[in-house]
């Protein structure tokens, strides 16, 4: 009889044994789980701030186009980088460069284009001097390298002006 209560206290001991390890299993596991996405979320979150940058930057680039293309458009060199900058009022495009919140770098470039024999934009053709394309660029260094979000659009001068 006591051999058989001995057994079975070293049974309980093997299942308590077994229950702990799969506990401290399942806990290092969801400890991981919630790091990676800690990690993955910050991560994350530079590059949300740096998609609306971009939309914001051509926002900027329409309303100088609204603004004038003749004066903002139209005076600015094709394949320069440019900077849009706030004066208070509206925006303006400059060559000097600037950090957005210490962090992001954000820049546009603007492409001329051209037109095939159906006034469909094409690689060569007719140039279309109003019509460029534009790209506008947000960088920043994260983990060790630079990323960037680009957006590209076509603006027109519809305004004539």
């Amino acid at each position: 009889m006591s051999m058989k209560i001995d057994q079975q206290a070293g049974f309980a001991l093997v299942e308590a044994l077994v229950a702990a390890a799969m506990l401290s299993t399942i806990l290092a596991f969801s400890v991981s789980a919630y790091l990676l996405s800690a990690q993955i979320a910050t991560s994350n979150g530079a590059g949300v701030e740096a998609a609306f940058l971009a939309d914001e930057g051509v926002d900027a680039v329409r309303v100088l186009r609204d603004k004038s293309w003749s004066t903002n458009i139209a005076t600015l060199s094709v394949g320069t980088t440019y900077h849009l900058a706030w004066s208070g009022s509206t925006w303006n495009a400059t060559t000097t460069d600037s950090y957005i919140d210490t962090i992001f770098e954000r820049s546009f470039i603007l492409s001329d284009v051209y037109r095939d024999g159906n006034s469909d934009i094409a690689a060569s053709g007719t140039l279309d001097s109003n019509t460029k394309k534009v790209t506008v660029n947000v960088s920043w260094f994260q983990k060790g390298a630079t990323t960037t979000r680009s957006f590209t659009v076509y603006i027109t001068n519809f305004l004539k002006n």
